[in-house]
């Protein structure tokens, strides 16, 4: 007997919002290597009115039903942002998450290509959830790792029903992990200090009297560094200031690392506490003592895992001595605190498969490959 046919219609309503956040936790529930994030900020993010994406994107969240039941769901999105950079007519999708059925996986695979191609787009490319400065790229091996904040999570029969469905990979991303046991400085004590020795170069903290002026001026530093890597968009104003605020919560000043030379930011590490290990069995509620719990966790500061979403030096000083300094230096910064602080692992993410330059480097303090999400593109007919 048939199950029966599935039924693909845009989100519209609040009821339809709360089942397309809420798949994730029937799907993925008891996963070693998930924890479900929190309701209030996936519902944030997808807040036309909240997330400043939207002011430069248009985007239609596609939700799959099965008699009655929800089976999948999806987002397409047109990034105009992306157009003016790359002018390449490509459109995204993203916040997919399906039970392993082909039929589900078609039909709302052909929802989002449907949609996308009326707004303009020949070639569809993800998942981005919304862009490559969220979430990004499906999960397509270590399944069981750490589950990480900001970092997206699927079973293996997800990739392998979007290629049945004709993508193709276009790259891959690759997360790196670094322990207590592993992490070695690059160089030895002696050859840092010196090249801090003349005095140009000076290593900081965050300095949280001056937060949004100093988050700011890295996340500049961020656009600057990586404007020329693969399908790179860069942050807004308005998303500058909104991941400010977002971040501030987690913030652990010691944990961020600012490089200047010649009192010009230059370079930057940002490590933040794991968010999903402090909410690990609230299954994304803060009712009724989540909100509670999670503010304790948080002063007390026990977490044993981190996360570097954001590190980089300005594009003037690749290539040369001073840039393949910079962040060996950031790294043996970063050392004490991350001791004192008591913390056990940080993931290093995302970098793409073939930054040779940066893998080089987190290769040489010990750091290890130990998850990669894949990017799949498809042309649209």
């Amino acid at each position: 007997m048939s199950p029966g046919p599935v039924v693909v219609q845009p989100v519209a309503s609040g009821r339809d919002l709360d089942e397309f956040v809420a798949l994730p936790k029937r799907l993925y529930l008891g996963q070693k290597g998930y924890i479900a994030p929190l309701d209030l900020e996936r519902k944030e993010t997808l807040n036309r009115k909240k997330n400043p994406y939207f002011q430069h994107a248009d985007a239609e969240l596609f939700i799959a039903r099965r008699a009655g039941e929800v089976v999948g769901r999806i987002s397409a999105q047109f990034c105009r942002l992306h157009q003016e950079k790359y002018r390449n007519d490509v459109g995204h999708f993203g916040w997919i998450d399906t039970i392993d059925d082909i039929n589900v996986m078609r039909a709302l695979s052909g929802a989002a290509e449907t949609w996308l191609k009326a707004h303009g787009a020949r070639r569809i490319l993800g998942p981005f959830s919304f862009s490559s400065n969220e979430e990004s790229g499906l999960l397509v091996d270590g399944f069981d790792a750490t589950p990480m904040l900001m970092m997206p999570y699927h079973l293996p029969h997800q990739g392998r029903l979007i290629e049945a469905c004709g993508f193709a990979k276009a790259r891959d991303l690759l997360a790196y992990t670094v322990d207590k046991a592993t992490y070695h400085a690059v160089g030895s004590n002696r050859m840092l200090d010196k090249i801090q020795s003349d005095g140009r170069i000076r290593l900081r903290p965050l300095d949280m009297q001056n937060y949004k002026p100093d988050l700011s001026a890295l996340l500049q530093v961020f656009n600057d560094a990586w404007s020329g890597n693969w399908e790179m968009v860069p942050f807004a104003q308005s998303e500058i200031e909104a991941a400010a605020a977002s971040m501030k919560p987690l913030i652990d000043p010691d944990l961020v690392v600012i490089a200047e030379i010649d009192n010009e930011v230059a370079g930057m590490l940002v490590c933040l506490p794991n968010l999903l290990e402090a909410i690990r069995d609230l299954d994304g509620s803060l009712l009724p003592f989540g909100f509670a719990k999670l503010l304790w966790r948080l002063k007390r500061k026990t977490l044993r895992t981190a996360r570097a979403p954001l590190m980089g030096i300005r594009k003037k000083y690749h290539g040369t001595l001073t840039g393949a300094a910079l962040l060996p230096l950031l790294f043996h910064r970063l050392k004490e605190p991350f001791f004192a602080r008591g913390l056990e692992q940080v993931e290093l993410s995302w970098i793409l498969e073939d930054n040779l330059p940066m893998r080089r480097v987190l290769e040489g303090i010990g750091a290890k490959v130990y998850k990669t999400y894949r990017v799949y593109e498809k042309a649209i007919t």
